[in-house]
């Protein structure tokens, strides 16, 4: 059965009203080096990321310790939101959060069912690097649970998950702390 770690991007540079495709603070270049060092005793693993670049920047240091280069695909990627304007976006993630997936247009069930199935289909235990909204998704699908935010993962935490190619079981929840979306 494949085992996926799920591992949040490292605290960005930037808010997600503030810049469309932050990189890595200090301190989010720190966590992802934490992170290698914990996904380093894994062995060389399929190493999956998001296109946006706080994610490949978390990536980087993990492919460096799996020895492997990342596959960068879109279907892990961020939430999709209503608008490109910064301000607007800002604006309309705290409600998105608060709410379920029912609520969101088509395009975010869309998004999460491109999500679930991507995982769903990998072959083997594999390491993903995506986004806390990507990481509720997940979990969610896999519990039944309709709310959004299920759970808080901190930066550059692992979010466990067992998959038998139709459904996915939590193994353990990625850290949770006080954290900053948007």
């Amino acid at each position: 059965m494949p085992r996926l770690h799920l591992v949040r991007h490292g605290r960005a540079a930037a808010g997600w009203g503030d810049h469309g495709d932050p990189g890595l603070d200090d301190v989010g270049r720190a966590q992802a080096a934490a992170a290698a060092e914990v996904l380093a005793a894994l062995g060389p693993l399929p190493l999956v990321c998001s296109p946006l670049r706080r994610t490949r920047e978390t990536a980087a240091p993990i492919a460096a310790r799996l020895g492997v280069e990342p596959r960068i695909e879109p279907a892990v990627g961020e939430l999709p939101s209503p608008t490109d304007d910064l301000a607007e976006r800002a604006a309309w993630l705290p409600g998105a959060l608060a709410g379920t997936w029912a609520d969101l247009d088509h395009r975010v069930a869309a998004w999460r069912s491109r999500l679930v199935d991507e995982l769903l289909g990998l072959p083997g235990d594999a390491v993903i690097v995506t986004h806390f909204v990507a990481i509720n998704a997940v979990v969610g699908w896999a519990i039944g649970e309709e709310r959004i935010c299920t759970f808080a993962p901190t930066n550059a935490s692992i979010t466990v998950l067992d998959t038998d190619g139709r459904s996915l079981t939590v193994v353990r929840l990625g850290a949770e702390a006080d954290t900053t979306v948007g």
